[in-house]
């Protein structure tokens, strides 16, 4: 339903986004992640037909964004980032707003407006004007104004920006439900959304892709997958160390938490030893009175920052 390539885009001599190419298919949620100035915003905007690339291609549902650019946008539902408002109507007329100029009349477009209200949880506003709502609520009016039209592509910038938790985890509800038949794209800085609602997930850094995979493929990327943690009590920490750390699988060993003779130890895992590394630490540990041993899944968090710290002093994209 989408497809990019080769998108690039400059600011005068600023290289914005340097080669971006990826596709989207119906039933797929894509996570976009990146620092603040990794290029993520200017990808959206370009997708959405608000900005024009300097070179590449882009396609939503077959139709060129650049060379047929209304037949795309139908099938698009845009929530930009600080996504303005109509700020002296109500939530009821600015919906109804843009559900006319999606081209909806009559019962539909009344059908559209109170389905949009419903899914968006804006009853208790329905009638109260723009400017004096919530920033969470004008949030979710904006968001409502999205799917209005029930598109089947959706982009969507930091759509869960400045919502409670509960609001935060209503929209993800939202957004989960209609990846399952949409094709989605959406920018976040949280990475607890990846594992909430992405089927997959790019990280872009100075304008380029620097990951892109399911969240376990990330996840496995992490120094933390198949790390095995064990909390011991009763033996000392040299010898624990000592032992854990002549394992043939172990890359190598950090003492976390020693809280008297409780002591608990990390081992990571050398290149594809994981598998053995769980193994061996649970033939090593016979004898220890072993009150805990996980084997840790990877940290996004991690991968994220190993990914994108290097270099950070230099100039990113806007």
């Amino acid at each position: 339903m989408i497809r990019v390539e080769n998108l690039k885009k400059f600011f005068g001599t600023k290289r914005a986004v340097d080669g971006v190419s990826f596709n989207v298919e119906r039933g797929e949620v894509l996570g976009f992640l990146g620092p603040n100035g990794a290029g993520k915003s200017t990808t959206m905007r370009m997708i959405t037909g608000f900005i024009p690339p300097t070179e590449g291609r882009i396609s939503v549902g077959g139709h060129d964004v650049v060379e047929n650019p209304i037949p795309a946008k139908r099938l698009i539902g845009y929530l930009p980032e600080n996504a303005p408002a109509y700020t002296d109507m109500t939530v009821q007329g600015f919906l109804s707003f843009a559900a006319e100029i999606r081209g909806l009349r009559g019962d539909g477009r009344v059908r559209a407006v109170n389905r949009a209200i419903e899914m968006c949880f804006l009853e208790n506003v329905r009638h109260q004007s723009v400017e004096t709502l919530s920033k969470g609520y004008r949030h979710r009016t904006c968001f409502a104004q999205s799917i209005i039209h029930d598109p089947e592509v959706l982009v969507l910038d930091e759509p869960t920006d400045g919502l409670d938790p509960n609001q935060k985890h209503e929209v993800r509800s939202i957004i989960r439900r209609m990846g399952e038949k949409k094709a989605i794209i959406f920018s976040t800085h949280i990475l607890e959304e990846v594992d909430a609602v992405c089927s997959r997930a790019i990280i872009i850094d100075r304008g380029s892709i620097v990951a892109n995979g399911t969240p376990l493929e990330l996840r496995r990327r992490s120094e933390w997958a198949g790390a095995v943690t064990i909390v011991v009590r009763g033996a000392s920490t040299l010898t624990v160390t000592q032992k854990l750390s002549a394992l043939s699988s172990a890359k190598r060993v950090a003492v976390g938490d020693e809280a008297g003779s409780r002591i608990t130890v990390t081992v990571f895992p050398k290149p594809n030893q994981d598998g053995e590394l769980t193994r061996a630490v649970l033939d090593a540990s016979q004898g220890w009175a072993v009150e805990e041993l996980r084997t840790e899944a990877g940290r996004l968090d991690e991968v994220f920052r190993s990914i994108t710290l290097p270099d950070t002093t230099k100039e990113g994209a806007k």
